[in-house]
Formats: structure tokens, C-alpha cells, sequence
């Protein structure tokens, strides 16, 4: 195989084994709870743990990936992934496997943010754009059959099951990384400062959503944890506009194109995720289902990532407003139907609501990524890869941080019975006024796109 073909491998295949990990996890959360003996927000953490990493370490990585190379830095993600999971696999209690998972979401960041700008690097043209499509069909595959073959892994072999297969996965890319073009980086500084005030910010605010809950929004460590994360905030902001090489281009924030494919993105993910996360609970515990029958039903929500990123990139062609303005009414109109579900669902009356979110995010998936990292040059794809990303992963944590918060608060703590249906259908009625209020947002902000342009 010539470099080309084994660069397009390793990144497709690092990409199948970051969202496998995500949905196993969440098909995984009731084992998880009853075999390590664990509360239920405790087991969030499994979740929010990785995602938060994920997200914070996304920017940095690609900032990284364009200072010491994209090769190495891709190498060491995907390394530094392999250990978590193989960690995740061995845990024997809740604090070692939010540790584990904490890990592998730093590695998959890096291994994501890199891949990304190596194929943005390696492939131009229409090349770079059947490339993207084929990084949104495999990413695709991974949100369709994840719940379905963790749900049937965790009937089979246990919850451990689904932290081992995208091991496995990340092991093969560990063994073709050597073989990569080695593509270095533009010799600037690391913005550490930066990157630690995001980090802390990020991870402050995570907490707060997930602890209020259990202590109470007034309790003091609460009221410390939002003043630490507004200092943060604004320190972060002042050392990014002062700095010589910052790890945001805060000047890209300027473009309405990259702003509005960056809402496009995060909007999609964070109408998904927390869907993929808490609504195989749901099936298991309120429906009566087991594992293996709850991520059959996933499917109607994931398999369209599946079949419809070529047709998004066919639409994006011709006009990409119109391909994200209709992806997000798509996922809305989807969130707002799926307010009638409740304990006797079955997979019709879940059929229109499930399809009409996995339509608006497959149609999507891969596509907006390559149409917001074409808008900058090349040599600073990593760092562009990485701010999108950042921005979609950081939507996509604080809504699945506040959906488990709005969850636990309306269910009284315990994910099961009316309760659980309760808090559900609050959750899909904000999510639905999230969707409408971002599908006005991003037709504003993309108005005046040649509708004519080709994605590039």
C-alpha cells in the first residue's frame, strides 16, 4: 500500500474506535452501576470524564500536532488511547475506571484533532472531499452499529467487552503509524497558559452540572467552583488576545462560514449525544429491554449516519446552507416528536422521531467538517481541526453534563419508572428549542454563502 492509502487507513480506523467507545459506554452505564456498586453520578463520570478530556484536550492537541508534527502527536494519541481503554478493560472499581476513561479521552483528542489536518494535508481537491465523506461514513458506522454491538457485547462477554474491541482497534493503527508520512509542524510556541485555563474551565463547569444535583446548586463548593470557572474564563480570554502564538485563532471567529459550520456541528452532537447516552437506559430500564434488544433500537436513530453522508456532501455542493439549515430543522422536528414516548413505546411509534434526528446527523456527519477546515490555509489545519472540534465536542459535553443534571433533578435521582419518562420528555422539549433556536442562528450566519460554491 503506498503512503496515501495507509494514512486514509489509520485515521478511518482511529476515528471508528473513538465513537465505539463513547456508545459502549453509555449501553454499558446499568452494568456498570451494579457491578462496581457505584451512584449514579458517579457513573456519569464515565461518560463526562472521557467527553470533558476529549473535549479540552482538542484545541491543545491540534495546536501541538501543528508545533512538534502531526505524525508523532497522531502516534501518541492513539498510544496513549490504547493504554486507557486496555485500563478501562482491568478496573475493578469506579475511581480507577473514571481515571481509565480520562486517559483514553486525552488520547483520542489528540489522535482526532491530528488525523483530521493529516488527511487535510495529505489529500486536496475533490480528493480532500471524498476523503471527508468516507471519514463521515465510517464515523457513520461507528454511531449506527456502536449501541447495537455493545448492547450484544455486554449480553455475551459483560460491560468490559465494550472497552476492549476499540483497544483492539486502536492497536492496528498503532502498528501502521510508523508507516505515515511524517509531515512536520511550523516551529511557534505552545500556548500553555491557554490551554490550562480552558482545561480548568472547561472541567469546572462540567463538575458543576454534574455534582449540583447530589449537593444542591447553593452548596459552597458549587458557588467556589462557578466563581473559579468566571476568573478562568476571563483569564483565559485576555491571555489568548495577548498571546504571540495562542492556542485559538480567535481571528477565525470573525468568519461567518467557519462559525456557522462550527453551531452546524455542535448542534448536531449535542441533539445525538445525549441521546446515545441516556435513552439505552431508558429502553433497559423503563422499557423492560435487554442490552442486546435496546441497540437494535438504537438503530433507528444511528443507521442513517450510515447511508447519508454522500448524500449531504451532494447537497453541500450545491448549497451548504441549505444542507445545514435542513439537517438541524431535521433533528428539531425529531426532538419535539419524540415528547410523546413513554414505557409501552414501541419501535413505530419511536420510528419517525429517531429517524428524523439520524437523518439531520448523518446527512452531516464528516461533510461539515471538511467545509469548515477548507476555510483556512493548509498549514494551519491543525489548528483549525482542532477549534472546530473543540467547539463541537464542548456543545456536545455541557449538553450531555445538563441533560444527566435535568435528569437526575426531575426523576428525584433514580433513572427508572415515571419518573424517568418525566425527565426524558423534559429533556427532549429543551433539546428541541436548543434545535430551532441554532437552525435561525446558522441561516443568519451563512445568508450570504455563494450557494453555487463546491464543499471543499
Amino acid at each position: 500500500m503506498n503512503a496515501r492509502a495507509l494514512t486514509l487507513t489509520a485515521v478511518l480506523l482511529s476515528s471508528l474506535s473513538f465513537p465505539l467507545t463513547i456508545t459502549g459506554a453509555s449501553v454499558a452505564l446499568p452494568g456498570i452501576q451494579h457491578d462496581l456498586d457505584t451512584s449514579l453520578t458517579t457513573a456519569q463520570w464515565v461518560v463526562n470524564g472521557y467527553n470533558l478530556c476529549f473535549a479540552a484536550f482538542l484545541a491543545f492537541g491540534g495546536s501541538l500536532a501543528d508545533l512538534l508534527g502531526k505524525r508523532r502527536l497522531f502516534t501518541a494519541g492513539v498510544a496513549v488511547f490504547l493504554a486507557g481503554s486496555v485500563l478501562c478493560v482491568l478496573a475493578r472499581d469506579a475511581t480507577v475506571l473514571n481515571l481509565a476513561r480520562v486517559l483514553a479521552g486525552t488520547g483520542a483528542a489528540a489522535a482526532t484533532a491530528t488525523g483530521q489536518s493529516i488527511l487535510a494535508a495529505t489529500f486536496g481537491g475533490p480528493a480532500r472531499t471524498r476523503v471527508f465523506g468516507a471519514l463521515g461514513a465510517v464515523l457513520g458506522v461507528g454511531l449506527a452499529f456502536g449501541p447495537t454491538i455493545s448492547g450484544l457485547l455486554v449480553d455475551a462477554l459483560g460491560w468490559r467487552a465494550v472497552f476492549a474491541v476499540p483497544a483492539a482497534l486502536a492497536g492496528v493503527v498503532l502498528l501502521v503509524c510508523p508507516f505515515l508520512p511524517a509531515l512536520p509542524g511550523a516551529r511557534r510556541r505552545i500556548d500553555w497558559a491557554g490551554g490550562t485555563l480552558f482545561t480548568a474551565a472547561l472541567a469546572l463547569l462540567i463538575w458543576a452540572f454534574v455534582e449540583a444535583p447530589a449537593l444542591g446548586a447553593s452548596h459552597p463548593s458549587v458557588l467556589a467552583a462557578l466563581l473559579a470557572l468566571v476568573i478562568c474564563g476571563i483569564a483565559f480570554v485576555r491571555v489568548e488576545k495577548r498571546g504571540t502564538d495562542p492556542m485559538f485563532d480567535l481571528g477565525l471567529l470573525r468568519d461567518r462560514s467557519f462559525v456557522g459550520y462550527s453551531l452546524v456541528a455542535a448542534t448536531m452532537m449535542g441533539l445525538l449525544v445525549p441521546l446515545l447516552v441516556y435513552l439505552p437506559s431508558y429502553l433497559i430500564d423503563v422499557a423492560g429491554l435487554d442490552a442486546g434488544r435496546a441497540g437494535l433500537w438504537m438503530l433507528m436513530l444511528t443507521l442513517p449516519s450510515v447511508a447519508l453522508p454522500p448524500v449531504g456532501a451532494a447537497v453541500a455542493h450545491r448549497s451548504p446552507r441549505l444542507l445545514s439549515v435542513g439537517a438541524i430543522a431535521l433533528g428539531t422536528a425529531g426532538m419535539f416528536t419524540l415528547t410523546t414516548i413513554g414505557p409501552d413505546s414501541t419501535p413505530g411509534s419511536l420510528l419517525l422521531p429517531l429517524l428524523l434526528i439520524g437523518t439531520g446527523v448523518g446527512a452531516t456527519t464528516g461533510v461539515i467538517d471538511g467545509l469548515a477546515i477548507a476555510s483556512a490555509p493548509v498549514r494551519r489545519a491543525g489548528t483549525v481541526a482542532g477549534l472546530f472540534n473543540t467547539g463541537r465536542l464542548v456543545t456536545e459535553t455541557i449538553a450531555l453534563a445538563l441533560v444527566g443534571s435535568t435528569l437526575a433533578i426531575v426523576s428525584g435521582g433514580h433513572l427508572a419508572g415515571d419518573g424517568f419518562t418525566a425527565a426524558l420528555r423534559v429533556v427532549a422539549t429543551a433539546l428541541g428549542c436548543f434545535g430551532a433556536a441554532s437552525a435561525v442562528a446558522v441561516g443568519l450566519l451563512l445568508r450570504r454563502r455563494d450557494a453555487g460554491r463546491p464543499a471543499a
